[in-house]
């Protein structure tokens, strides 16, 4: 399924949108970070809550979404860009309403929901009044990177939906106010909007994580007997899987997207840090094998923007980016683990402490390559694929 075109955006315009995001980086959401707050969900709510109305005020709220509906009406390309400053911040795209899992809910729930599943559940998201998450991986045996694994079941009772099933790892479930919930009907995979105050439906706990600032922490949810009327069915029953890769090709190139700048401001920190330290009677930026880190640092950042730039281009133009999206989200992230890496390195001891958002952002990269799908998933797809042509 391809994504819908959209608009596209002067370039002296993004650039300045650009540069009005890196002061309100630098000077707003930086400063609020703290290790005390990356893992404690219900401070990182308020701190996020403060964080949005300064951003509104500075004209940066919600760039991904279209003007009718608050935003800023950005393209993929200018997006790109956009969430690269962002991203440099832990807080920076949560701030914007524009992190995971909330950014592809509010894009799936444009793009499936009725207008009144709109008014209900996607204007208080857009509004930064509610969370939601998204609720597709479950414990062995059943879903993970193989979506049709799908244990959740979903039948019918007294012209009801009933749902039963254990879900977990789910970004941003705790505390969220409703959930996309994947599960498997008559009809085959069918994607349902669950509100959390739904009888049966219970947050077990937040996994602990070797990620922080994610907003709603990565919940377990059991679904015992959830009953829902028909409005509770998010587009059609049995396309679910359809569904759920609409919202995961967009959302697997946004997060390329802000974790080039994540690694950016990694590689930043170091490079400032190798200038100024002196170690065997030279300064560590005079060292070649130094060097040679810096310079593959910025090679890997490079081929990153690039690969994701051109998938955001087609998705502006409206083209089927399954493909592409997949070379981008192997690539990049394995690109970014590599750039934090040398980053905490180059730095020492001092790379693995509190002191600097490194050791935090070397944390982050490692996940990615599991998040949306494995990378060894998505090299046997692309495989799959390309040898069917030859």
């Amino acid at each position: 399924m391809t994504q819908p075109r959209q608009e596209r955006n002067d370039d002296a315009a993004v650039q300045n949108l650009c540069e009005r995001m890196r002061r309100f980086v630098d000077d707003i959401a930086i400063p609020a970070e703290s290790p005390a707050i990356a893992r404690d969900v219900a401070a990182l709510d308020r701190c996020v809550a403060q964080l949005r109305a300064q951003a509104r005020e500075a004209g940066l709220y919600a760039p991904q979404l279209p003007r009718e509906w608050g935003g800023l009406g950005l393209g993929w390309r200018a997006l790109a860009q956009v969430l690269e400053e962002a991203g440099r911040g832990f807080l920076g795209p949560a701030a914007l309403n524009c992190a995971a899992p909330d950014q592809p809910n509010m894009l799936t729930l444009l793009r499936l929901a009725s207008p009144a599943q709109q008014e209900r559940f996607l204007a208080p998201l857009v509004r930064g009044e509610r969370r939601a998450c998204f609720a597709m991986t479950e414990p062995a045996p059943g879903a993970g990177s193989d979506p049709s694994m799908l244990q959740t079941r979903a039948g019918r009772r007294g012209g009801r939906w009933v749902l039963s099933g254990h879900k977990q790892f789910i970004s941003g479930g705790v505390g969220a106010d409703f959930a996309l919930v994947l599960a498997r009907a008559e009809e085959g995979a069918t994607l349902f909007l669950v509100p959390a105050d739904t009888p049966g439906y219970r947050v077990v706990r937040d996994i602990g994580m070797v990620t922080g600032y994610q907003i709603g922490g990565h919940a377990e949810i059991l679904l015992e007997g959830c009953e829902l009327d028909d409005d509770a069915v998010l587009g059609e029953p049995g396309r679910g899987l359809e569904y759920a890769q609409l919202r995961l090709e967009p959302a697997r190139l946004s997060h390329c997207m802000r974790y080039i700048g994540r690694a950016r401001r990694a590689l930043e920190t170091a490079q400032a840090y190798v200038v100024k330290r002196d170690s065997f009677g030279s300064r560590l930026a005079d060292l070649q094998q130094i060097q040679a880190m810096v310079a593959d640092s910025h090679i890997d950042l490079h081929a990153s923007r690039l690969m994701t730039l051109d998938c955001a281009s087609r998705m502006d133009d409206g083209l089927p980016v399954k493909q592409h999206s997949a070379m981008a989200k192997v690539f990049v992230s394995e690109a970014v683990n590599r750039v934090a890496d040398r980053a905490v390195q180059m730095m020492g001891a001092s790379g693995l402490s509190d002191d600097t958002p490194v050791a935090m952002v070397w944390q982050e990269m490692r996940p990615f390559r599991i998040y949306d799908g494995a990378n060894e998933l998505h090299r046997a797809t692309l495989a799959r694929r390309l040898l069917a042509r030859a």
